[in-house]
């Protein structure tokens, strides 16, 4: 069996499945947020009843994350809903934007959109939340009420995205129906040259198979190449399965895994028990490639999809507005970093923005010296808007106040990790994906840029 096979056959109590089985797996975590928990909520009362209670209170994590820092008075009420439906119930994680339990959230319009506006037990963008405070474990089932789920693949687990009807049976129930999806194979060999990243590995991988090529199937990265990437490396990648069309991304277990993991339970007292799978022998997959990462160079997804790929080389004659750097896939510490070592000591040409993921990145940022400066000043210094208030922000658009969103027409190069029509706002605006280190250098030219070119 693949890894996926593996961990759904656990999680349904067989000995063994195969693609195309249809099978009841067991939830080990439930994740939510603001703009889908509020359906997710009603479905569960709707069809258990409005004084039902969720399966585990212990297994349910809410992160408010998305339409958080704005003064649309909808999207803060949505919040408020999630707080009163975890008062009601119990829950034990649930890391709002406030302090007071019995408190509303209203976002102070009149502040400038930089300063912090957020209590002590907020988390950011839940998928990056999710393994900073410890809730993503080797071996597991985790669903969420959002596609870019897959990412806590790169922690061993099967995590994929659900809807809200599917998520209100698991709150009631524990168990989801789910089909076992085939598996593609994705072995990594090689190492990563100077200015390229893990972002131009998957969006090299997309641009191969098309953003519908691995519809309904398990993404699994392995070999040499892949074990050599960082936990953040491996979180970029299996963000994106997604991207593909995947059902989930996933990743062999190793030390790296068990260090990270480890460390954020204990530091949380979340959990600590957890089984890795292990890769078989006899393994089948449905699609087989090899992925050299020493022959790629920067990468970048062109509007309208994240398949339609170019060589970053290749575009220098495209005129940029905007760069941004942020969310899941791009707001990580290691992102911002390799985005400062290309900036440090020069200007931004075009308005940037950035938006660590989580606020505990925002520290990370403000305690780094790099010759007795903060990578935050470095940043600022260079002319980049950089925001405290950790989240989703321009990723996905969201209100018209939102940090970073293109309310006109414009050219984006962005690190985020989805640039359909409308993505981040104007539907006639363009979003071009790529690194961190190919949006730095764009943001210092105004045109798309190598970053081999400037380092």
């Amino acid at each position: 069996m693949t890894l996926t096979e593996k961990l759904l056959a656990r999680a349904s109590g067989k000995s063994a499945v195969s693609a195309g089985d249809n099978i009841w797996v067991k939830t080990d975590t439930l994740m939510t947020h603001d703009v889908c928990g509020p359906g997710t909520i009603g479905v569960f009362k709707r069809e258990f009843g409005a004084d039902a209670k969720v399966w585990d209170a212990e297994r349910v994590v809410i992160i408010p994350d998305h339409y958080i820092f704005t003064a649309d008075s909808k999207s803060n009420r949505n919040v408020d809903i999630l707080r009163e439906f975890v008062r009601e119930q119990g829950i034990k994680y649930f890391y709002d934007v406030i302090d007071d339990p019995n408190g509303t959230w209203v976002f102070d319009a009149t502040k400038s959109s930089l300063e912090r506006q957020y209590g002590s037990n907020y988390a950011g963008v839940c998928h990056t939340a999710l393994p900073q405070k410890g809730h993503t474990r080797p071996g597991e089932v985790l669903f969420g009420t959002d596609s870019h789920t897959c990412m806590a693949g790169a922690f061993n687990q099967f995590a994929t995205g659900i809807g809200n009807t599917d998520a209100g049976f698991v709150l009631g129930t524990g168990k989801l129906l789910i089909k076992v999806p085939e598996t593609m194979h994705f072995r990594l060999i090689g190492a990563l040259q100077p200015g390229v990243m893990a972002k131009d590995i998957i969006l090299h991988i997309i641009g191969e198979i098309g953003f519908d090529g691995a519809t309904y199937r398990a993404m699994q990265f392995d070999g040499e190449g892949a074990s050599n990437l960082s936990m953040d490396d491996r979180m970029t990648i299996a963000n994106m399965a997604i991207e593909a069309g995947g059902k989930n991304g996933i990743f062999e277990f190793d030390e790296k895994t068990r260090e990270f993991v480890d460390h954020r339970c204990r530091m949380n007292g979340t959990r600590t028990d957890y089984e890795p799978v292990e890769k078989d022998s006899d393994e089948k997959f449905v699609y087989d490639s090899i992925v050299d990462l020493s022959k790629l160079e920067p990468t970048v997804a062109c509007h309208p999809d994240p398949g339609n790929r170019k060589l970053a080389r290749e575009m220098r004659d495209l005129k940029l507005d905007r760069a941004y750097i942020g969310s899941c896939t791009g707001g990580k510490t290691s992102d911002f970093l390799d985005f400062a070592r290309v900036i440090k000591g020069r200007t931004v040409k075009i308005d940037t923005f950035g938006v660590p993921a989580t606020p505990e990145i925002v520290q990370d940022l403000k305690t780094e010296k790099w010759d007795d400066q903060s990578v935050w000043d470095i940043l600022v210094n260079a002319g980049v808007k950089l925001t405290e208030n950790a989240g989703c922000a321009a990723c996905l658009g969201g209100p018209v106040d939102t940090f970073g969103r293109m309310n006109t027409p414009m050219k984006c190069i962005s690190a985020t990790n989805r640039n359909f029509p409308g993505r981040m706002g104007h539907k006639e605006s363009q979003v071009f994906l790529a690194s961190p280190m190919t949006v730095a250098a764009s943001a210092l030219t105004g045109y798309v840029t190598d970053p081999r070119d400037v380092l």
